[in-house]
């Protein structure tokens, strides 16, 4: 009786001792001897990411593992570097705290990057649609047939070169579309809000400039002259814009919507909504709109206190706020796909930068023609308007890859 009576209270003992030793394990709770004795100490997780995958995972200089991993590691701040051959390293340092998971993703630009030619023609005064998914542009070096204009379809899947994503709108036979001026408002407006239309302005003999509405879907035989209500065209597109803008602004926090009013201009929403690029129209400080603050967010020192002047990115999800180094301040700004990266033109160089502020490469520092510079909807390659140094050829549209 005593013996059976002794052996469940062992069985129980060790189950329960399993147990709790099971459950520590999973928060990550280790034996250790970095005091110089046997101890259970606190650990957190550590998620590495890459893309390209198979990276190489460096911790302080060491090298500990490849990216796609988890690793435990003891509480504190660790330098991490991701590297593979041919690829740009990222470096972060990240902290790592007891019982929670931090993340390393990284995103790596090849050094050597690949040029492929997307049009052949010639090309002018090229714009991207509000989706970021197609390029008007105007071609002015062919035969009356091939000049007017075309839309190039980012988004599309050609079979088998990229100029057969190509559409040609317009030519020359119904009006010289060749000589168009496809920006045709002070605040640079091209395409419709919902990228269904664009303007195109042809100047006249007598500065009577001309302008016709353009279905982007298909050649349009019969271009709607819209000079007259040119206006009221612009006074929609204006109100179908601010209607957007505003829903966006009313799906913050009541506690960040003033500030985004009174002090952000905002330059570009993340392709998903999440973030925020803007200048600072006014000096101010944002309020603390998540209460704790969350665990396991990005490490990386945030700036709730704006100046006037200065670019900053706001990270919805996480109530966290960047500052972009002044050194990166440009006219040109895309966010890619991933809503983590910003590529910008600064001294004739096309870099790219996390939306922390941290991570910039210089993707691509050869010929292009300033400002043109598109980002490929799935992430694998950007575009941009070059004659390739060659003064004595017409521009045209190359993809610069990023894979």
């Amino acid at each position: 009786m005593n013996r059976n009576y002794f052996l469940s209270i062992a069985i129980f003992v060790f189950i329960l001792v399993t147990t709790v030793v099971v459950v520590l394990f999973a928060k990550g709770y280790r034996f250790g001897l970095d005091t110089g004795k046997l101890e259970l100490s606190g650990t957190g997780l550590l998620v590495t990411k890459s893309i390209p995958d198979g990276a190489q995972v460096f911790l302080n200089d060491h090298l500990t593992t490849a990216t796609d991993n988890t690793i435990n590691l003891s509480p504190k701040t660790y330098r991490v570097k991701i590297f593979k051959d041919g690829y740009f390293p990222w470096e972060k340092d990240i902290e790592i705290r007891a019982e929670v998971v931090s993340k390393a993703e990284a995103l790596l630009f090849p050094k050597a990057p690949k040029l492929e030619s997307i049009t052949d023609i010639g090309v002018l005064n090229p714009v991207i649609d509000p989706s970021q998914t197609r390029i008007a542009f105007i071609v002015a070096s062919q035969s009356a047939r091939k000049n007017g204009i075309y839309v190039f379809d980012m988004s599309s899947r050609p079979i088998l070169t990229l100029q057969s994503a190509t559409t040609q709108l317009t030519d020359d036979t119904a009006d010289l579309f060749s000589r168009a001026n496809l920006t045709w408002s002070p605040d640079g407006k091209t395409w419709s809000p919902d990228g269904k239309q664009l303007i195109a302005t042809i100047s006249g003999t007598l500065d009577s400039p001309t302008s016709y509405l353009l279905e982007s879907s298909g050649f349009n035989s019969n271009p709607r002259n819209v000079t007259e209500i040119l206006a009221s065209v612009d006074s929609t597109w204006k109100q179908q814009k601010t209607s957007k803008e505003k829903a966006q602004i009313n799906s913050l926090s009541s506690k960040l919507r003033p500030i985004v009013r009174s002090s952000f201009s905002i330059m570009a929403w993340s392709p998903d909504d999440t973030k925020i690029l803007y200048k600072a129209s006014a000096s101010a400080e944002i309020p603390l709109v998540i209460k704790p603050r969350l665990i396991g967010a990005n490490p990386t020192k945030e700036i709730r206190s704006i100046e006037e002047g200065k670019i900053y990115i706001y990270d919805i999800k996480e109530d966290r706020n960047y500052a972009l180094d002044e050194s990166y301040f440009s006219e040109t700004y895309a966010w890619l796909s991933d809503s983590s990266h910003l590529i910008f033109v600064k001294d004739r160089q096309i870099s790219a930068i996390e939306y922390d502020g941290l991570n910039k490469t210089t993707i691509y520092a050869g010929p292009f023609i300033n400002g043109y510079v598109f980002p490929w909807p799935d992430l694998s390659r950007i575009v941009t308007l070059t004659d390739l140094g060659n003064s004595q050829t017409d521009p045209n549209l190359y993809t610069i890859s990023l894979k």
